[in-house]
């Protein structure tokens, strides 16, 4: 455990440095900033790992990959992360690591829920980059490179790697050996979760101008969509909020059976 002015300073300076390299926005760096010190404060120097691993890793495959994100979907979010999608992918384990210590190892839950979302990015990121086209998990048809629920084999590749590197960094502060299939397999978990929930639940509209499926409830066009599939409410942001909380999820529940 570090000295929360200690951990609330080191998240604050990293977000601050995230923000002039254009991998935040002033607001993500605010919310990255909490999420930052929670996990220091609650998991100690193997969760800050963890969470660099990812929060690095997510912004330079992000940034390669943002021009063909930008030309091959409209749906894509190009850009510095924004707060909601900082608070999506880190308020879980934040919880996590705040809740957790008097429990169990607090990295192993914590490792969950950010494996989980390493785990979706590096699918997201890699597979759009090498795989070919992307199938809906649902139905195996084929799908626009960026759908939600679109998956590949290359991608589902990238997910396991994801998950096992954010689950390594943590070994030499402490993580177990033995636990570590638990952070592995819950990361890999709740990203499927997510590729289910993105092709299942979450909002999918038309825009009856341009005969398109978006997203988004207002197209590029200007056009107010029609919503054809899925909860109106339910955006990319609340799955990847859902697939980050299922990694924990599964994480502690793993623990308190193997406790039990």
């Amino acid at each position: 455990m570090i000295d929360p002015a200690a951990a609330v300073l080191l998240a604050a300076g990293v977000s601050a440095v995230a923000v002039l390299a254009r991998w935040l926005t002033v607001g993500g760096a605010m919310a990255a900033s909490l999420v930052g010190a929670a996990v220091l404060f609650g998991a100690g120097w193997g969760g800050g790992a963890m969470l660099a691993t990812f929060f690095v890793s997510g912004s330079l495959l992000s940034g390669m990959n943002e021009r063909a994100r930008a030309t091959r979907t409209a749906d894509a979010k190009t850009g510095p992360r924004d707060t909601v999608q900082v608070l999506a992918n880190g308020l879980p384990g934040a919880f996590a690591a705040l809740v957790v210590p008097p429990l169990f190892p607090p990295t192993v839950v914590v490792g969950g829920a950010i494996a989980a979302a390493a785990a979706d990015t590096w699918a997201t990121e890699i597979g759009m980059a090498l795989g070919r086209r992307p199938r809906l998990i649902t139905t195996l048809q084929p799908v626009p490179p960026g759908t939600s629920g679109g998956v590949t084999l290359t991608g589902t590749a990238a997910a396991l790697a994801g998950a096992a590197t954010v689950g390594a960094i943590a070994m030499p502060f402490g993580l177990p050996p033995p636990l570590l299939p638990i952070v592995i397999t819950a990361g890999l978990t709740g990203a499927l979760l997510d590729s289910f929930a993105g092709a299942i639940l979450q909002g999918r509209f038309r825009c009856e101008r341009c005969n398109v499926e978006t997203e988004r409830r207002l197209h590029e066009c200007g056009t107010l969509t029609v919503r054809v599939r899925g909860l109106s409410w339910l955006t990319n942001d609340g799955v990847n909020l859902l697939a980050s909380s299922c990694g924990a999820g599964l994480a502690f529940l793993w623990l308190s059976l193997r406790w039990a």
